[in-house]
């Protein structure tokens, strides 16, 4: 017959195995065991101390899910992972350095947490939601106008929805504009809904950000939107016989678009035109080498 011990194990254990290995400290005395057995259990390696009152179950090597959970439980009820850290949850971004994000209704309580960058946001409070004990809540957060859904769950982690987790990134200076960029395109990719959001540049805004990096590097002026045959390319240096397209996700996206863009470069390489693209990522991300290597292409 299982003694005490092994029972409040099996439920530690049940309790951590929904929540990527981690605990608070809450839930073990909701479980029955008190702070002298909780400091028992860590000084026999049994549970790792992570953040204040929330522990790793059995050894401290926690998954990145489990970082985030234990981030999120650390701030309290009603907390949310967010920015750049609910991108990566999402599978927007890839894994960022640095501190991880979560935003919690709160308007009060310790401002610094050892890794983890909390922001206050009041409209993530939920009045009318009740946090079933032990594990979080399995309902969305509500919040904002009209009570729109500002938070969810992704991986049982409590989360800022993807159209929420837009915003933030772009409301912040967390992170560089062309990884905004990013997680807008693989939100798109992934099939998210992205109410009110402006997901693309202009191709127009794009076209511009182009001459100003010509003029910046000093490359000369090409022809913008000339006729090749059948075909209206976005930048030509006519004598050079070079073609620049400026591709958005907007406009260069599935697979029609991908065909017709190499049938496109085929004909123009076809007649005797020289075909560069890039991509407004690219722009973003690494003007130098997009200015390097159409200089070199009309020297």
């Amino acid at each position: 017959m299982p003694n005490k011990s092994d029972t409040l194990d099996s439920t530690i254990a049940r309790i951590a195995a929904r929540q990527h290995g981690v605990i608070t400290a809450k839930q073990l005395s909701t479980a029955g065991i008190g702070r002298s057995a909780i400091t028992e259990r860590v000084g026999g390696g049994r549970l790792h101390r992570i953040h204040r009152g929330v522990y790793a179950v059995g050894h401290r090597g926690l998954s990145l899910h489990g970082r985030f959970m234990a981030a999120v439980l650390a701030c309290g009820e009603g907390a949310a992972l967010s920015h750049g850290s609910a991108a990566v949850l999402w599978g927007l971004l890839k894994p960022l350095d640095g501190p991880i994000h979560v935003s919690t209704p709160s308007t009060s309580g310790r401002k610094i947490r050892r890794g983890i960058h909390l922001h206050r946001v009041p409209s993530l409070r939920a009045p009318s939601l009740a946090e079933p004990s032990p594990s979080p809540s399995s309902l969305p957060i509500r919040g904002g106008r009209r009570g729109r859904l500002l938070a969810t769950h992704r991986h049982n982690i409590p989360v800022t929805n993807v159209s929420r987790t837009i915003e933030d990134l772009r409301a912040s200076s967390l992170i560089p504009p062309h990884l905004i960029r990013r997680a807008i395109r693989q939100a798109e990719l992934k099939g998210y809904r992205l109410e009110g959001i402006t997901t693309d540049r202009t191709r127009s805004d794009l076209e511009s950000a182009f001459l100003a990096l010509f003029a910046a590097h000093r490359i000369p002026p090409p022809e913008v939107n000339p006729k090749l045959g059948r075909y209206e390319v976005d930048f030509l240096w006519r004598s050079q016989r070079l073609v620049v397209e400026a591709d958005t996700f907007t406009y260069h996206r599935g697979s029609v678009a991908f065909e017709d863009d190499h049938q496109r470069d085929l004909e123009l390489r076809r007649q005797g035109y020289a075909v560069r693209r890039f991509t407004d990522e690219q722009l973003e991300a690494e003007p130098d080498r997009v200015a390097a290597d159409i200089r070199e292409a009309l020297s």
